[in-house]
């Protein structure tokens, strides 16, 4: 499926982002109380990190995910999984039926939607009652290492924006008049990665990639000359989760 746009030559490096905080993933759960076995459509799946551990808590996934490339990638990491389903959709489109779902969640894929029209398409599968969640794991900028980086990025790219990943949620939840009170959890998740698995999720860095155009293969490598320098075999990144959610009026 086309979409604005293409993450097709960035599967590969997307199995190398860290999972979510299981600590943030739980709270989410306890809050929205779902029962045992409950359907939950994780929209923008990609190759299956938050997939992956609705299945492991018991819950009956449906994966949409346009890219041809991310989905093959998340139905062979869930290919033993009899709870998994996978589906060709997007947050404003999803191709499932009405009240079907008693969560929907959006792990890093909210920000590539348009917010408004997959609000809507949110309320329309949600069972009455239901949640919405939307999450993204966000580096912690003032780590001396990732300092660094985000130093190297913005020595190229004037101005270099995160966009609304970074955002609070709230208030575009809440103008879409659909969910009632907005819940925002965090967590922090310690990821531990090899240099060479680092500088490759850096090659699917998609905002990066986007905002630098031409110049993203220098900045990869002027990261990874960097990482190389630092004379270790694998780093320690520090990671927040953040998750908004609010239920359907």
């Amino acid at each position: 499926m086309k979409t604005e746009w293409d993450y097709t030559s960035l599967a590969d490096a997307y199995l190398l982002r860290p999972d979510y905080s299981d600590t943030a993933i739980d709270g989410m759960l306890r809050i929205a109380d779902l029962p045992g076995g409950a359907s939950v459509c994780d929209v923008g799946a990609g190759v299956a990190h938050l997939t992956l551990m609705l299945a492991a808590r018991g819950f009956d996934v449906t994966a949409v995910e346009p890219n041809d490339a991310m989905r093959a990638n998340g139905i062979q990491r869930t290919a033993a999984l009899g709870n998994v389903q996978w589906h060709e959709g997007t947050g404003e489109h999803t191709g499932q039926t009405d009240k079907s779902f008693a969560m929907v969640t959006f792990g890093s894929s909210f920000n590539v939607c348009d917010r408004t029209l997959a609000l809507r398409e949110t309320a329309r599968i949600l069972m009455p009652g239901g949640w919405f969640a939307c999450m993204w794991n966000h580096r912690y900028l003032e780590d001396p290492i990732q300092s660094r980086i985000e130093g190297i990025i913005k020595s190229h790219i004037d101005g270099y924006s995160y966009g609304s990943r970074r955002e609070d949620q709230t208030a575009v939840i809440d103008a879409s008049g659909l969910f009632g009170p907005v819940t925002h959890l965090d967590a922090r998740v310690m990821h531990t990665q090899s240099i060479t698995d680092c500088v490759e999720a850096w090659r699917s860095h998609a905002t990066l990639e986007r905002q630098a155009g031409a110049a993203f293969p220098a900045i990869v490598d002027a990261i990874q000359n960097y990482l190389e320098g630092l004379g270790t075999a694998s780093i320690q990144i520090p990671y927040t989760t953040n998750i908004w959610m609010a239920r359907l009026r």
